[in-house]
């Protein structure tokens, strides 16, 4: 192993550190030098990935919310004219451009292909989710600052309109 007084960020060192982990069956490893951070973790296959420390996130909410997703999605299968509008990535689920706005839609709002429904942050980044579809809100499946991922419904919408 490399002395103490080296850069724990070299690639020779993080080599080293990432061998050890493998040897004795570490999972991760957080390391500090100075104000420079780093985390090595071992993914689900046991290969090493170097990652950024992960951001706090929020309890989901419990699990009598999770059922009227369930239902909507059922729905779907029998009425061709209802879409569901999903998240298009992992991140947190907002219904209005700030805690002060008006939501972006309510249920009976009729939306088109240009429509923001919803903010989706990810990474800091807002990113605003049209509706793509024409048609009426019928059902909202998410609240407010919760967390979604990917492929999650989060709207219904009444295309027959």
């Amino acid at each position: 192993m490399a002395d103490t007084d080296s850069n724990i960020f070299e690639l020779d060192r993080l080599i080293e550190l990432i061998d050890l982990m493998k040897d004795h069956g570490l999972l991760e490893i957080d390391l500090q030098q100075g104000d420079q951070k780093i985390r090595l973790a071992r993914g689900a296959g046991g290969e090493p990935m170097v990652a950024a420390p992960a951001p706090v996130v929020p309890a989901s909410s419990p699990p009598a919310a999770v059922a009227p997703t369930e239902t909507p999605a059922a729905a779907v299968e029998e009425n061709p004219d209802l879409h569901t509008i999903t998240s298009p990535m992992v991140g947190t689920f907002y219904s209005k451009a700030n805690p002060d706005a008006e939501t972006f839609v309510k249920i009976g709002d009729m939306v088109d292909n240009e429509t923001t429904v919803c903010i989706v942050e990810a990474m800091k980044v807002f990113n605003e989710i049209p509706a793509e579809v024409r048609g009426r809100i019928v059902a909202i499946l998410v609240d407010n600052e919760e967390p979604v991922d990917h492929g999650k419904p989060l709207f219904q919408v009444d295309t027959s309109n």
